[in-house]
């Protein structure tokens, strides 16, 4: 068996929630591979709208397992709260979650350091979410860090103080009161919780679980267009975002990869700061965003929002290997008399359709090919014979220009507006 992927194209926020949780009954396993709670996976059914931040997203179907991986990193405080809320909705987490001894942990101190630093930045702040993510990833790679396996070794209040020490030193730069004391309260009830947890060795257990036949779907966090090596640098998140994160954030060999399913919405959104060449700073962009309800799943942030991307979406399908695509908020764009599409870029009188290498500081001007909106109320389809024409032609186009197949649509946010146009699995 290989281990099927499921990622974001754009700059996250693309739906994975939803997805996940619509595929999960194909899966024996859903592990989450990166990233840490500055994502919000949001699902929604039976008229209830949940939001995920570190647990994956098929916690809510019974028989299935979900591993938070060793490329995730993990606070605590945030852990305890997901899960207070699934335990009193009758969902039984430990018997349905592990999580591997070598993620790391987010420390009261990280979030301090984020914020402090973010703070200083002013106006050329990159938009975190203040979550501590930056500041974990850091001592992760400077071999600071403390992982989840670490909490029953006898030395861990030692390993602790030694890098909160570290921490206060660094703390001195920045002009910036905090109350450490009060934030480690619920820090280390958090631990208690997170001890309480199946802990386990994930790479042999995701391993194994494939040698012996389980089927398992790895989940990533954020988008493609925010990878650390990949993205919009330097306004990206800390992590691999792409198909090759999930082999370091899960342990499995590049061989084992199965199918690639990329998500994108039927236009643009992103959160906080850096380019967006198809950004709409008028009616249009606030129309966007009030019909998606646009607004970030963790922080609240209105999402900025823009027009489907071709160039970018085209890098994103290179970079991952997608084989699949999947159309997400395609009811967005009901009430549009024309849907714009970006074929490619204008940059200094030249024409091209890849992302430049500076589009942080280049002016990029998308150039658009407009295309006939389909005014129909898209919510209430139970079946992909019933869209309307345009929307079809919307659709094919895409995967005309992408080359990839597009086999599932959304049309809404519960799991019953969900489109299939063809076998997800082959």
């Amino acid at each position: 068996m290989k281990v099927d992927v499921l990622l974001g194209l754009q700059w996250g926020d693309e739906g994975k929630g939803k997805i996940v949780d619509v595929l999960t009954p194909k899966y024996d396993i859903i592990g989450r591979f990166q990233g840490g709670p500055n994502a919000g996976h949001t699902l929604e059914f039976d008229g209830i709208k949940h939001v995920l931040h570190t647990i994956p997203s098929g916690i809510f179907h019974d028989g299935v397992i979900n591993v938070v991986g060793n490329g995730v990193v993990i606070d605590p405080v945030i852990l305890k709260k997901e899960i207070d809320a699934l335990v009193e909705m009758g969902v039984d987490v430990n018997k349905k979650m592990f999580v591997s001894k070598k993620a790391h942990l987010i420390l009261p101190t990280h979030r301090l350091i984020d914020a402090a630093s973010e703070k200083a930045k002013g106006k050329e702040k990159i938009g975190s979410t203040l979550k501590g993510i930056g500041p974990t990833y850091m001592d992760k790679t400077g071999r600071n860090g403390i992982r989840v396996g670490d909490l029953f070794l006898s030395d861990f209040k030692e390993r602790y103080d030694k890098l909160v020490t570290k921490h206060k030193q660094l703390l001195k730069f920045f002009d910036f009161e905090y109350n450490l004391e009060e934030l480690e309260v619920d820090f280390y009830k958090g631990v208690e919780v997170l001890k309480s947890l199946t802990v386990i060795n994930s790479e042999h257990y995701v391993n194994n679980a494939m040698n012996n036949g389980q089927t398992i779907l790895a989940e990533g966090a954020q988008g493609t267009l925010l990878d650390v090596d990949f993205g919009s640098y330097p306004f990206v998140t800390s992590s691999n975002t792409t198909a090759a994160g999930t082999c370091t954030g899960l342990g499995i060999a590049p061989n084992k990869i199965g199918e690639v399913f990329g998500i994108f919405k039927a236009y643009c959104t992103r959160v906080g700061s850096g380019p967006f060449p198809t950004e709409l700073n008028d009616e249009v962009g606030e129309e966007l965003r009030k019909a998606g309800n646009e607004f970030g799943a963790t922080t609240g942030r209105p999402r900025r929002c823009g027009w489907i991307d071709l160039p970018a979406l085209k890098y994103a399908i290179m970079i991952n290997g997608v084989t699949q695509l999947i159309m997400m908020k395609a009811d967005v764009l009901d009430e549009f008399e024309t849907i714009k599409v970006c074929t490619h870029y204008d940059v200094e009188g030249e024409r091209i359709d890849y992302m430049p290498y500076d589009i942080v500081s280049t002016e990029v001007k998308p150039v658009y090919k407009d295309m006939q909106g389909w005014k129909t109320d898209l919510t209430q389809l139970s079946s992909i014979d019933e869209i309307p024409a345009e929307l079809n032609t919307y659709v094919e186009y895409l995967e005309q220009e992408l080359n990839v197949p597009i086999t599932i649509v959304s049309v809404g946010p519960d799991r019953k507006q969900t489109l299939m146009r063809e076998s997800v699995l082959v």
